[in-house]
């Protein structure tokens, strides 16, 4: 059911994405007269199909993309007879090289102007719910190996990323300043301060299957909150407001302790201490074999929220919109440079089913989807022939020098740009497949 929900949550946000960035293509297209003979939704073999006035309007089999068929351009379809005979007044090649540019940049700026309204209402209706960087060094972070191999402890005062303080935790987890150079943390340790240097390929390592999950957290106490039905804590009585002080003899103080005790007890049946309305009872909890038993911790720690006037909503959504942009740009670099492995860091359609989740969640659909416009637009302007940024490219080309390129060069671009795309693509699958299999290994 889980697997079905991810793939649901994929063909939604896809399709609305490439939908909105082909229609970009098909509105700039018309407004300047020339002629749009299909616009489809997911590629070949067509399921449905209409037609209005000049344009057949239809959705392919294959769901991963979308196409709009411009008369008189080269494009992914290669179809290239007509442009043995003289150009039509409605046909691209017939335009302004400016009025091309314009089409060709049409789906871009929707997916941009689309990733951008997203955040904005993702922030003006319902806010940015964070931790404090002063609350969560209440009682310091807690430090997996990962973190442990850079040189942080458990128990340390993150106080500054690259000399800055920051007003919210999970900027020190940011790869917005992980991936800036020469990056550092500067930490509180037993009354002195500390200066802990970020390795360049530290995100490569993040992304190893064991080193998955957060390297950082807030150290917190806690009380039992909700109690899932079913689940070994609601059998063996544990109740909501419990505090749970010692599992097997070990002592409870955070949250991190109970996760470490009960992951070393997988499968196995422990006496865990709790005390209820001031007193102490001892319940026999059978742990299951992911080490969960089923409840949900209220932390000590008090989350605040930043609400935001629409106006105000407008610079913040826009903000964070291109910081998705600023991320992607900087995780590039480290791949070109060698510092990020390609393979740990790049998904195709199975891993972004996986970011979207088993449970329906508008709030992640949305903030997901917003990601994805932005993720889209950027690389839709990469300057790869058959992508709309290698247009960009040879239409610039042609503003600048005042010669555009002959047909046979944009056909034999177009070739070298479908091969570079599903060389692309069988990577992102097979390196979908293989993180799939090894997770199960």
């Amino acid at each position: 059911m889980e697997g079905l929900v991810m793939t649901a949550q994929l063909l939604l946000g896809l399709s609305i994405l490439v939908g909105l960035h082909e229609a970009g293509h098909m509105l700039t297209a018309k407004m300047f007269g020339m002629r749009v003979e299909k616009f489809f939704i997911g590629f070949p073999p067509k399921i449905i199909g209409f037609k209005y006035g000049e344009t057949e309007y239809g959705l392919g089999a294959l769901p991963l993309g979308g196409f709009v068929k411009i008369t008189g351009m080269i494009d992914e379809s290669l179809d290239t007879e007509q442009m043995n005979s003289k150009p039509e007044p409605w046909e691209f090649r017939a335009k302004p090289a400016w009025q091309r540019l314009i089409v060709m940049l049409g789906g871009i700026f929707v997916n941009v102007v689309t990733g951008i309204i997203i955040f904005i209402a993702m922030v003006y209706f319902i806010g940015e719910s964070y931790i404090p960087a002063k609350e969560a060094n209440k009682y310091g972070v807690y430090v997996s190996k990962l973190g442990e191999e850079i040189g942080l402890q458990t128990g340390d005062k993150i106080i500054a990323i690259n000399g800055n303080t920051v007003e919210r935790f999970e900027d020190l987890r940011n790869p917005k300043y992980l991936l800036e150079n020469q990056s550092y943390y500067t930490v509180l340790r037993a009354g002195q301060e500390i200066k802990v240097p970020i390795p360049s390929n530290f995100l490569d390592k993040l992304s190893d299957k064991e080193n998955s999950g957060n390297f950082i957290e807030p150290l917190f106490t806690f009380v039992v909150g909700e109690v899932a039905d079913g689940m070994p804590a609601k059998k063996a009585g544990l109740q909501t407001g419990d505090k749970i002080v010692e599992i097997g003899g070990s002592p409870i103080v955070y949250f991190q302790d109970l996760r470490t005790v009960l992951q070393d007890n997988k499968g196995k049946t422990v006496d865990v201490k709790v005390e209820r309305k001031g007193e102490s009872q001892i319940l026999k909890i059978e742990v299951g074999e992911d080490g969960i038993i089923g409840f949900r911790p209220e932390s000590s720690l008090a989350p605040a929220t930043a609400q935001y006037s629409l106006l105000s909503s407008i610079p913040r959504g826009t903000v964070n919109a291109f910081e998705v942009v600023g991320t992607q740009v900087k995780a590039f670099g480290k791949i070109f440079k060698g510092e990020v492995s390609a393979t740990k860091s790049l998904s195709g359609p199975i891993g972004i089913a996986k970011v979207f989740g088993g449970t329906w969640d508008w709030i992640r659909f949305w903030t997901i989807t917003g990601m994805l416009s932005m993720v889209l637009a950027f690389m839709n302007l990469l300057p790869i022939p058959a992508l709309d940024g290698g247009h960009v490219v040879f239409i610039t080309y042609e503003i600048i020098s005042g010669r555009a390129p002959s047909d046979r060069f944009l056909e034999n671009a177009q070739k070298v740009g479908m091969v570079i795309l599903l060389g692309l693509m069988v990577f992102a699958f097979g390196n979908d497949i293989y993180k799939l299999v090894e997770s199960y290994l």
